[in-house]
């Protein structure tokens, strides 16, 4: 079983044998697990089943990403080494716009008043260069309490490199603060580059309280109602993590959401032998847009969260954590319209979410969300929203859309509905044109893959403003995050700088190094693997003398012995290739940090029966009017059940494929079938592109 907690839908799933069961239902923010256990009873009772019957509980969640978004997480407080008091208002002295007089960065998570130092000093090798001074940190101690600080990070200049003055500053605030959340940089992130190492530490103890009491409640709630089953998390790096893990680095779990899309997509890649996938995830608050290749998502060591400007890097707080790399916007169902100061409409990136929800929701607010544009343009059943659960009311979107889009610009509520999905689609296909340029890719040479409650809706406009000739919607889309949390393997990375220069590198240190750091992994992900065999893959963060990224190569997945120099160049030099299309010969080369990620074996695809090799024209269930955009009309089309299509049928658009969980709306320029595997497959006809 699988719950995915969003902005404005939990989506459950639970998978029987080769039977699965969904549900959605709306967030609640003020108790998370609230609409997990309410979604849990229904799925159980459609599965005839008991608590006692689930093997496994696995979890994801954006609340961590939420409560910094809004800024919402504990009283946090920072111990810095003296003279670093100010880190996370200089950062790396860069601006993301150098000609901007009026550039705006991130708010810090923690408050100058609430940064604290003490003398202490040691050198990049770790080697103490002044004691630590036990008596000023003493003396922080009456400002935690007055402040009623409840977590606090330390994070001190080189730890990274010898974690010994963290640990004794934690050691001394704990025998007076036992109830404080503390977390050491040198855990959290023991990797060089200060700025990042303390940003990411900070954003560890400030959602830690709220994430570790809300996991504890629903460990709770879970057991009272019989659930003897493992709970495990997503994790942002596309893997499951413990219960305890999770608690004591939940900063790992702020791309939970998303990366189990993009396990979902991946699934799905494999399944259909696609080499060049991009997976499109919109959802009640936001869109989410990842490149697939050969079955695997991009990945990184770096994230930025809270963004003042879109797509912009630099312009958030930085994050280094495992990370399924995707660029991900404010455009979900529930994102708000307005109208700008230049008349113009804008979306995003407030969102209504599930509280109070869209304007047509029963209990919605009177601002207009792109749910209410899809409502007026007669793409949503406003009595088969989220399974029938949900009753939508068109005269609410009327009213709201009418107010704040059509009144201020002088158009017709179709024609606001219209712009405001229009504006959705357009930023979202930015979005993909940045995403994929900046990789060197090219959009027209991948198939996309389009899942979540709203992209369904939304894919093939978007298909056409990029050129895509190959759509797929998989079954259960609505709910695609979470059945991608049941096919992530449990997993977990470890990554530690040593700065070491490959012409030059002491086998023996390293291996004692990566050994070191897969017991860790190891420990962590052994009680979750259920007798599986475990994987270790070996990594280093290399880059050429004198410059100042790294790019991550592989390692020999066994003992390093001194001839590996030559294979490790090699390695390095062919992914540099790959990159840059070029290498430099005569440069030398320094490895600046060593991950190693140890898993479990994924879950293995589900039964999906064969396709029969005749094709037939699909029987509608009904008509419904739609705005036609490409006729600029209204005309009616017709409705498609996808629990009565099987593998064969075909359809021509424009019309609209409805399900429980979301509906997908075929315009004239693409041909819907159905493989296989129940996707829908929707093929683009000639020379369709709309610029």
């Amino acid at each position: 079983m699988a719950a995915d907690i969003g902005g404005t839908f939990t989506d459950l799933v639970l998978e029987c044998g080769n039977k699965r069961f969904t549900h959605k239902i709306l967030t609640t923010p003020a108790a998370p697990e609230r609409a997990v256990i309410e979604g849990i009873k229904v799925l159980i009772g459609k599965a005839e089943i008991t608590p006692d019957q689930v093997d496994v509980f696995i979890h994801g969640t954006t609340l961590a990403t939420n409560a910094i978004l809004e800024r919402k997480g504990a009283a946090t407080a920072l111990v810095a080494t003296r003279g670093f008091r100010d880190i996370l208002e200089i950062g790396d002295e860069g601006r993301y716009d150098q000609y901007d007089i009026f550039l705006e960065k991130p708010k810090p998570i923690v408050p100058r008043h609430l940064r604290f130092t003490v003398p202490e000093r040691l050198t990049s090798r770790g080697e103490i260069i002044l004691p630590i001074d036990e008596a000023a940190v003493m003396a922080i101690i009456p400002a935690l309490r007055q402040q009623n600080i409840k977590s606090i990070a330390i994070a001190l200049l080189h730890s990274y490199a010898n974690d010994i003055h963290e640990k004794r500053i934690k050691d001394i605030l704990k025998n007076s603060l036992p109830d404080l959340y503390i977390t050491l940089s040198s855990e959290v992130c023991p990797e060089i580059r200060e700025y990042e190492r303390t940003s990411t530490a900070c954003a560890n103890a400030y959602v830690q309280p709220v994430m570790a009491g809300y996991l504890g409640r629903l460990a709770v709630e879970l057991e009272k109602r019989g659930f003897s089953c493992p709970l495990y998390l997503m994790s942002s790096g596309g893997g499951l993590t413990t219960l305890e893990a999770a608690q004591r680095f939940p900063i790992r779990l702020v791309e939970s959401g998303p990366a189990g899309g993009a396990i979902f997509a991946s699934h799905i890649a494999k399944q259909h032998g696609i080499d060049k996938l991009l997976s499109f995830d919109m959802g009640g608050t936001t869109a989410k847009v990842c490149l697939i290749e050969n079955g695997k998502p991009e990945t990184s060591r770096s994230f930025e969260v809270d963004r003042t400007a879109r797509f912009v890097k630099g312009s958030g707080l930085p994050l280094r954590i495992p990370v399924i790399e995707m660029v991900e916007i404010g455009a979900g169902g529930g994102s708000l319209a307005k109208i700008d100061i230049m008349k113009r409409i804008a979306v995003g990136p407030e969102s209504a979410g599930s509280v109070p929800g869209p304007a047509c929701y029963p209990n919605g607010g009177d601002r207009p969300a792109v749910t209410d544009a899809n409502l007026i343009l007669g793409r949503l059943d406003p009595n088969r929203f989220a399974g029938g659960s949900i009753r939508l009311n068109p005269d609410n979107a009327n009213r709201a859309l009418e107010r704040h889009i059509g009144m201020k610009i002088g158009a017709d509520v179709v024609t606001a509905a219209f712009g405001v999905c229009e504006i959705v689609e357009e930023n979202m296909s930015n979005a993909v044109r940045v995403h994929t340029v900046e990789r060197g890719k090219a959009m027209e040479d991948h198939t996309m893959m389009a899942f979540g409650g709203g992209a369904p809706l939304h894919a093939v406009r978007m298909g056409e403003k990029l050129g895509v000739d190959t759509i797929i919607i998989p079954p259960n889309a609505g709910v695609g995050s979470a059945v991608g949390f049941l096919r992530a393997p449990v997993s977990y990375e470890v990554v530690r700088s040593k700065f070491t220069l490959l012409d030059s590198f002491d086998a023996g240190q390293i291996n004692a190094l990566i050994a070191d750091m897969e017991k860790e992994a190891t420990d962590i992900v052994s009680p979750g693997a259920l007798n599986k065999a475990l994987v270790s893959r070996r990594g280093a963060y290399m880059r050429y003398v004198g410059q100042g990224h790294e790019i991550m190569a592989p390692l020999p997945e066994r003992p390093l012995v001194p001839d590996d120099c030559a294979t490790i160049r090699t390695a390095f030099e062919r992914e540099y290739q790959r990159l840059f299309s070029r290498t430099l010969d005569a440069a030398g080369i320094e490895i600046m940090t060593w991950t190693v990620t140890v898993s479990a074996a994924a879950a293995e695809p589900a039964i999906t029966p064969q396709m029969s090799a005749a094709t037939y024209r699909a029987s509608p269930c009904g008509e419904h009017e739609i705005f036609d955009h490409q006729t600029a009309s209204t005309i009616k089309v017709a409705v498609y059940n996808r629990c009565d299509l099987r593998p064969g049928a075909t359809c021509s658009g424009p019309c609209l494929i409805v399900e429980d969980e979301t509906t997908t709306f075929v315009s004239a320029s693409y041909r819907a079938s159905i493989n296989e595997h129940y996707c829908i497959v929707l093929k683009r006809l000639g020379d369709s592109r709309a610029d």
